[in-house]
């Protein structure tokens, strides 16, 4: 029935794609890996444009990465090393797979939608959890990192099957995780600044 509403399509491709992007704000290739076991398995279609993210090659890369990405930030200094990349990294991963749901759209509306929301979510989220992870180290000396990076990929992990299996309550969490990434990531940076402590400024 719902296939039946106008520009259902894109509603849902818009939905999986926050979902997916959102996803990478917490981990660059945990969601791309995702991405790319389902369709290689074909439990999710994808478009002509994208057939190389359903490749072996891709699927064996983005793996290899995950792994990589997942035990580097239980390493001390080497999460900071990779907070300093990891926004622009996930901004590009976000939008991709954005875009990847919009095969339909001419190029510029696709890429242009995926940039600002695909791109834009992921650079949120991103850069919210680097404060966090910033301001965890200025108080912990390091020992709380790794409950951030647990939390970060287990956020992956997450959105990542939500967004292929549930859609819609992939795209309300993400508003959700945007919304509190937003005002914790932002005391946390004060708090860097200002030496505050977090929960004074709640």
């Amino acid at each position: 029935m719902l296939d039946h509403v106008p520009y259902f399509s894109y509603i849902l491709s818009a939905f999986i794609g926050i979902g997916l992007a959102a996803a990478t704000g917490f981990r660059v290739f945990l969601p791309m890996f995702a991405v790319s076991l389902a369709s290689y398995f074909h439990w999710i279609p994808m478009s002509e444009n994208f057939e190389w993210l359903s490749g072996l090659p891709a699927l064996i890369t983005t793996g290899i990465a995950t792994i990589a990405e997942i035990l580097a930030y239980y390493i001390p200094f080497v999460d900071h090393l990779l907070d300093t990349i990891s926004v622009p990294l996930a901004t590009v991963a976000g939008s991709v797979l954005f875009a990847s749901q919009f095969a339909d759209l001419g190029t510029f509306p696709q890429w242009a939608l995926a940039l600002i929301a695909g791109g834009g979510t992921a650079a949120t989220i991103s850069s919210g959890f680097a404060g966090i992870r910033a301001a965890s180290t200025a108080t912990t000396g390091g020992l709380g990192n790794s409950v951030v990076g647990t939390t970060e990929t287990a956020g992956a992990g997450v959105m990542s099957v939500l967004a292929m299996a549930a859609p819609v309550i992939a795209a309300v969490f993400a508003i959700i995780l945007i919304i509190l990434v937003v005002i914790f990531g932002r005391k946390a940076w004060r708090k860097l600044r200002g030496g505050k402590n977090i929960a004074d400024d709640i």
